[in-house]
């Protein structure tokens, strides 16, 4: 397996800079507390996700035509990555996926296809598909350029703040996770998943990736059934902590999100700020990851 370095995300950060956005920082403070939200969200596409969608198509020989599958954010990012490079691309999603999610893909130009119930049944299609085709298959998570174009977003961090000393960031199949670990050194890298979609948690107990049951309200996006492997690979280390956080608690950080600070984002991305809210993150100065948007939303 080719494990990616620090290095790889230094060269995807001058890979992908014509394509997508430097986000901003916001620095504040919550009951008392001071820390500093890292607004991924204003990306384009909505997620962090079009960071290492970009990359992986600029790595290599660029294709033709690219086949992936996704919960929603990762399959509108190689959309828009794919209209951006002049890559013909198509996307395989869960039945559940949310319809804006889903509008917002065929949007960006890409074929939809509506697959399975759970993100691994869609994946197993898409792989198929592009078997058959000869496109190319890109990974949401498990693929050494996505990781490492997901890790400029941490390196984004350490440049624009260097005092932080952690990273807050939510775990679906671990791609942006073991990016950050890659990106910010020695600071402590907070791994937080729902109780109901924590395959790295899992896998960590565990020592190697393992299935995991899938039901959470922010399964559409962190709802993998297994962590990928290569990013297994990074966050099986002394500098990850792995945290989890309820439905209840997720939902509430982020309505507060809206209250407190207008800022609008889908249920995954709440996740870190949960798991800081509830005290289950010791740090002088963390950095909380609001990584998307894309879902239709109102607040409570």
């Amino acid at each position: 397996m080719n494990k990616p370095t620090a290095a790889d995300v230094a060269e995807a950060t001058d890979r992908i800079r014509p394509y997508t956005r430097r986000t901003p920082l916001l620095r504040t403070e919550v009951d008392g507390r001071p820390l500093v939200l890292k607004l991924e969200h204003l990306q384009l596409s909505g997620s962090f996700k079009l960071r290492g969608a970009v990359n992986a198509l600029r790595h290599g020989e660029r294709p033709d035509q690219v086949v992936t599958a996704s919960g929603g954010n990762h399959g509108l990012a190689v959309a828009t990555a794919a209209g951006l490079l002049g890559v013909q691309a198509t996307v395989y999603v869960p039945e559940g996926t949310p319809a804006g999610k889903a509008r917002r893909i065929e949007a960006a130009g890409a074929k939809l296809v509506r697959h399975g119930r759970h993100y691994a049944e869609a994946a197993a299609a898409a792989v198929d598909e592009a078997a058959a085709s000869g496109a190319r298959y890109l990974p949401a998570y498990d693929d050494p350029a996505v990781v490492a174009g997901q890790g400029t977003m941490g390196a984004e961090i350490v440049a624009d703040a260097p005092e932080v000393d952690a990273v807050l960031v939510a775990v679906g199949g671990g791609g942006l996770a073991a990016g950050t670990a890659l990106a910010i050194g020695p600071r402590q890298t907070v791994a937080v998943e729902p109780e109901g979609c924590s395959a790295l948690h899992q896998a960590l107990a565990a020592g190697e990736p393992v299935d995991v049951a899938v039901e959470s309200v922010a399964s559409s996006a962190l709802g993998a059934t297994r962590v990928g492997a290569v990013p297994f690979a990074v966050l099986n280390a002394p500098g990850t902590r792995s945290v989890l956080v309820s439905d209840a608690e997720l939902l509430a950080a982020r309505d507060r999100l809206w209250e407190e600070f207008r800022l609008a984002v889908e249920p995954a991305a709440a996740v870190p700020f949960a798991a800081w809210l509830a005290g289950r993150v010791s740090a002088e100065l963390p950095c909380v990851v609001l990584c998307g948007a894309n879902t239709d939303w109102t607040p409570a």
